[in-house]
């Protein structure tokens, strides 16, 4: 389960997912509008997790399964909460560089104020760091953010990052309706981003199921007011709010595919059919997942998607 797809992704074409959290969510923040759900260990002190090695091993092994058509452009930090978390994470950067495929990490930047975290993060070839609000009372509300977590290090610690990471620097801001979508918050949001300086600054919208059901996407007057508020201040800004399509990479193996894809990714339902095909499957497959609670089925705006269960006690 170290490993999935590799997944269409909007910003970095066929994305081999790493997760490098194992089984429930652990992080730094339970957003509200998290496609994983509400986080199940809140932690900010960073963790051994699985050592570099063996993320090597299984992540060679995936690729071997993958036909030519299937290989990935990115190998990328998507994990089951905040890989920051993970203490090994430079180490395993460093090892997964000798495949010689370019290194996204995805990181909600809560622990960029630590040295050590900027430094790892240095090692990949691109980064996404997350900037929904720039004021703490905004940024409780949206990201809910561990209790010893502070805001003003959170911002000092992004700044630092990117005055020190000389790879491809993308933000990430999540637009949700009644949260972050007035005029005051996007000034606030872009004159942080415009001082970051990203090389692209992406706005997206929940596509997903969220973690809390009654959060959605803002209205598209909303969306496109935070679209020219950014790109006034002279930042290249990009809307993420589509869907990314159904061609997702399979391995022969649709338990597996399925059960790793859905950790970090619900997957559409329509997706999921052509999943089953590639890998040579048939719906009784879905069935004895759903029956045996591997997963579950979940709707949201108008489409049915599946996402990973784990069993409580």
């Amino acid at each position: 389960m170290i490993s999935f797809g590799p997944i269409p992704s909007r910003r970095l074409g066929k994305s081999l997912g790493i997760n490098n959290i194992p089984s429930g969510k652990s992080c730094t923040y339970s957003c509200v509008y998290c496609q994983v759900g509400l986080t199940k260990n809140y932690s900010s002190n960073r963790s051994q997790f699985y050592s570099p090695d063996i993320l090597l091993s299984e992540i060679k092994k995936h690729i071997g399964k993958l036909d030519e058509s299937n290989k990935p452009d990115f190998l990328t930090f998507v994990a089951n909460g905040e890989p920051t978390l993970d203490i090994n994470l430079g180490k395993s950067i460093e090892k997964l560089k000798t495949l010689n495929i370019p290194i996204a990490v995805i990181t909600n930047a809560s622990l960029l104020h630590l040295a050590d975290v900027r430094e790892e993060l240095c090692l990949a070839d691109w980064v996404s760091v997350k900037v929904d609000a720039n004021n703490k009372e905004l940024w409780q509300k949206i990201n809910l953010p561990e209790q010893h977590l502070n805001f003003e290090k959170h911002i000092e610690g992004i700044l630092a990052f990117s005055e020190q990471y000389q790879g491809f620097l993308a933000t990430e801001t999540m637009l949700v309706n009644g949260f972050n979508d007035d005029l005051n918050s996007f000034s606030q949001t872009s004159e942080l981003i415009k001082r970051i300086a990203p090389k692209v600054a992406y706005l997206s919208i929940p596509t997903r199921p969220p973690a809390i059901t009654n959060v959605v996407a803002p209205h598209e007057q909303k969306i496109n007011e935070a679209y020219h508020t950014f790109s006034d201040k002279g930042i290249k800004t990009e809307l993420l709010l589509g869907f990314e399509g159904t061609h997702t990479g399979y391995t022969g193996n649709a338990y597996e595919d399925i059960i790793n894809i859905c950790a970090v990714h619900p997957i559409r339902e329509d997706t999921m059919l052509e999943l089953l095909k590639k890998d040579n499957a048939d719906a009784s497959v879905l069935s004895s997942l759903l029956k045996g609670k591997y997963i579950k089925q979940v709707s949201y705006k108008n489409n049915n998607f599946y996402v990973r269960q784990y069993h409580t006690k």
